[in-house]
């Protein structure tokens, strides 16, 4: 037997050795990425899902009476009737458009004014006092105000909203901007950049945190002050569809209609949270 001949075997050999633990080695690492991700989804979905299956076992073995509290699939299948027939789609859409102009009102008044309050000492001096006045003061109880200034129309549904909507936006950018690291600012006009180029430089940036947290409570404001403006004196909107199916005894229907209101809170929430960690890459926002 020749040298080639003994050397030929072993290189196949270890050819195939090596092929072989490539496709364990890819094995184990499928298998542990699977491991991980399965711990992962268990460990954040894992009780909320626990919560839906014991609803249903309560609701279907009748531990609790169905007829006020349906099982999770009578939910899905009114929510998906409402949504596949358009009975639903409507509401959403008038939800939508008042919640939506209210916080595009309140957004282009608050941070404006809290990023001229949270600098001009005087601006803030003179408006605090009415502000914490109004600030104290429930939204639902200036809303028969409103009725009677506004009267039963989308105006009034619009400004109570943008009315609870305006105080947490305000007082977050103001925070934002007093929470500016007074080292920057000084640093800043040491090297004699002037207040302009301070303010888009410096303070700007330093308080986007902040307002994104004002953003963000503002946008959970406007959805909670929805429903209650919706329930007097309306005739369409998710909140409208609440009460209705609750007097009507559409219990599935009413439940279905507060999924659709959680669903859209978190989908504010996270369009903001997205929008903030694209925005303020140097700094890791709470979600």
């Amino acid at each position: 037997m020749t040298l080639q001949h003994m050397e030929r075997p072993v290189g196949i050999g270890t050819h195939e050795g090596t092929e072989r633990i490539g496709a364990g080695g890819l094995g184990m690492d499928f298998q542990r990425l699977t491991v991980r991700t399965t711990v992962r989804i268990i460990s954040r979905y894992g009780v909320l899902v626990g919560f839906l299956a014991l609803w249903q076992a309560a609701a279907s073995s009748g531990w609790v009476n169905a007829a006020v509290l349906p099982p999770v699939d009578m939910i899905v299948a009114a929510l998906w009737k409402g949504l596949a027939g358009g009975s639903l789609l409507g509401d959403i859409a008038i939800s939508l458009q008042r919640a939506g102009l209210a916080f595009a009102a309140a957004v282009i008044i608050a941070i404006p004014l809290g990023l001229v309050m949270g600098q001009v000492r005087a601006v803030e001096t003179a408006l605090d006092p009415i502000l914490q006045l109004f600030r104290q003061t429930s939204a639902l109880a200036l809303y028969p105000v409103f009725i009677l200034l506004l009267g039963l129309g989308e105006a009034s549904k619009v400004f109570v909203i943008f009315w609870a909507t305006l105080f947490p936006l305000l007082l977050n950018t103001i925070s934002g901007v007093k929470e500016v690291d007074p080292k920057l600012l000084e640093m800043a006009r040491v090297y004699g950049a002037r207040r302009l180029t301070v303010f888009r430089r410096v303070v700007l940036p330093g308080a986007v945190p902040s307002i994104f947290v004002g953003l963000r409570l503002g946008a959970t404001t406007a959805l909670l002050l929805l429903i209650a403006s919706e329930m007097i004196g309306a005739n369409k909107g998710i909140g409208f569809q609440v009460m209705n199916a609750q007097y009507n005894f559409q219990i599935p229907l009413m439940f279905a209609a507060i999924v659709i209101l959680a669903a859209l809170g978190l989908i504010a929430n996270q369009v903001l949270v997205s929008l903030q960690r694209r925005l303020c890459r140097w700094n890791d926002p709470v979600s």
